[in-house]
């Protein structure tokens, strides 16, 4: 059985779905909208205002005309009464008093000579005592003294009444000093007829505004929100790298000056992106060219450290006990200054938009074992894959970024470094956790930042803090993602997430070729 309270609940629950309908979104909707209402209560009330005066005075002219009418036939006819006239002479002079051209019913009221009460009726079944109100009747026969202010032996009362749905006025009078007491009764229904004729001309012309309110709100509305529609698409079309997005401008009113000023802040927009983007591509040529200009000479040096590290681990011993540490140094050095300038190399050529994918047909458990036995790292990584799961990706690429995730995690968390492979729908996803005490909260926004180094105290190490970076540009270019986060049970895991089948990509790339200028070359060489 439903509860009253449920009923409550519902109720309100369906007020408020309601009133959620009702909110305006459209500022177009809500001009119209206070237009229209603006416009209804000024046209409600100038109708309001005109009916009730022209109703008092439709109303009190017909009933001034009809007492001032009755008034003269009391004079008339009444007063040529004798004291206590007969039924006879009341009825004839009944008569004489309904055939004015005000067309009421008369009613009087006398006693004879014997002391009877006469009544003389000019509409029986229309017009008798028990249709006049007994307030007036009360009033009627309350004496009235002759006096300076009351001269006149006929004081008139008059009342209106409503005898179904048809408007009446009920007037009355007794001649003062003695006389019979006359009663008359006008319908008002032709008046009330013009004045409902007046109520619905009123209501068309309220209505008739209302509507030329609403054109004239849509009007205004369009003349308003064009251009205001027109800054919002520009706004859009800046926002979505359309630099030279200017708008028409007209006039000098506000818009206009609103649409100037949103011109010249697309232009000072546009000039800062321009040098901004000349800034950075001299930074990207900078970079390129002296990775470049370093090559030459470190391929010299790393011939050299590799003769000195051969002499090093000769048994000969022909490199002198003294000098062995700095020898050692310059060969570690040498080595991560190449990694360096190659991972500098990679970096240029993500940002210069020209790394391309080189895609084939690879087992995934074949591909991650190969990447660990590589780099010796067999007895430290435990490798949870189901052979046979082959995926379209670029080789190479998944290897960077395999070397630089798990490398990362022998360094920083210590083995084992457990490495996990599963497929989810179309979407490859390999997670690798390490042991160690995690990354701290801080750190984590961080960690795929460019030569972002987690202790400020610490700033030198074997890595040149890039790794982490092009690993995420690699996964980027495979249309993936990589994401950092520390486990529950301890240990930092970073999750690769990868399609499948990257060859949409690929055909994207070959049509923005092809539409380029053909500057763009596949990347060699990969950042480990």
């Amino acid at each position: 059985m439903t509860k009253p309270q449920d009923k409550l609940r519902g109720w309100a629950a369906a007020r408020k779905a309601i009133l959620a309908g009702l909110r305006f979104t459209s500022l177009r909707l809500r001009l119209v909208v206070v237009f229209a209402l603006v416009a209804l209560t000024a046209a409600v009330s100038a109708s309001g205002i005109a009916y009730w005066l022209n109703r008092e005075a439709v109303l009190t002219r017909a009933q001034d005309a009809a007492l001032k009418d009755f008034q003269q036939q009391l004079q008339t006819r009444a007063a040529a009464l004798p004291p206590h006239p007969t039924r006879d002479q009341l009825q004839q002079a009944v008569g004489l008093m309904a055939s004015s051209s005000q067309g009421y019913s008369v009613l009087l009221i006398a006693t004879d000579a014997q002391g009877d009460t006469v009544t003389g009726y000019s509409d029986l079944g229309q017009f008798t005592l028990a249709k006049v109100p007994k307030s007036l009747r009360q009033a009627v026969d309350k004496e009235q003294p002759l006096t300076s202010s009351n001269k006149s032996p006929y004081h008139l009362y008059w009342q209106r009444t409503v005898d179904h749905g048809t408007p009446y006025l009920v007037g009355g009078a007794k001649v003062i000093g003695g006389g019979p007491t006359a009663y008359m009764l006008k319908s008002l229904e032709p008046e009330a007829k013009d004045l409902s004729s007046l109520g619905w001309s009123l209501a068309i012309a309220t209505g008739l505004a209302l509507i030329g309110a609403a054109l004239l709100a849509q009007a205004a509305a369009t003349t308003v929100l064009k251009p205001v529609h027109r800054l919002g698409v520009a706004a859009r079309r800046l926002g979505e790298g359309k630099l030279d997005t200017r708008l028409r401008v007209s006039g000098t009113d506000e818009l206009a000056d609103l649409s100037r000023t949103f011109n010249r802040t697309a232009a000072n927009l546009e000039k800062k992106v321009e040098d901004m983007s000349a800034r950075d591509e001299a930074s990207r040529r900078f970079v390129a060219d002296m990775s470049h200009e370093l090559r030459t000479p470190l391929t010299a040096i790393t011939a050299v450290t590799e003769v000195l590290e051969e002499e090093l681990d000769a048994e000969t011993g022909s490199v002198d006990p003294m000098i062995e540490p700095a020898v050692r140094l310059v060969v570690s050095e040498t080595r991560r200054l190449n990694d360096l300038v190659e991972n500098l190399m990679e970096v240029t050529r993500f940002d210069a938009g020209t790394a391309r994918l080189v895609l084939d047909d690879v087992d995934i458990a074949d591909q991650i074992t190969a990447c660990i036995d590589a780099r010796a790292w067999l007895d430290a990584v435990e490798l949870d894959a189901e052979r046979g799961s082959i995926v379209r990706l670029d080789p190479r690429r998944l290897d960077v970024i395999l070397a630089n995730l798990i490398g990362n995690a022998l360094k920083h968390g210590g083995s084992p470094v457990a490495v996990s492979v599963r497929l989810e729908g179309e979407k490859l996803v390999i997670g690798v956790r390490d042991h160690g005490p995690g990354i701290p909260q801080d750190v984590l926004p961080h960690v795929f930042d460019r030569f972002y180094k987690a202790s400020a105290s610490r700033p030198r190490s074997e890595g040149s803090g890039l790794g982490l970076s092009i690993a995420l540009e690699n996964a980027h270019i495979h249309g993936g993602e990589i994401t950092a986060a520390n486990h529950p049970k301890g240990g930092a895991v970073f999750t690769l997430r990868l399609p499948r089948d990257a060859s949409p990509l690929t055909a994207t790339d070959q049509t923005e070729s092809k539409n380029g200028d053909g500057n763009g070359e596949s990347s060699e060489g990969g950042a480990r």
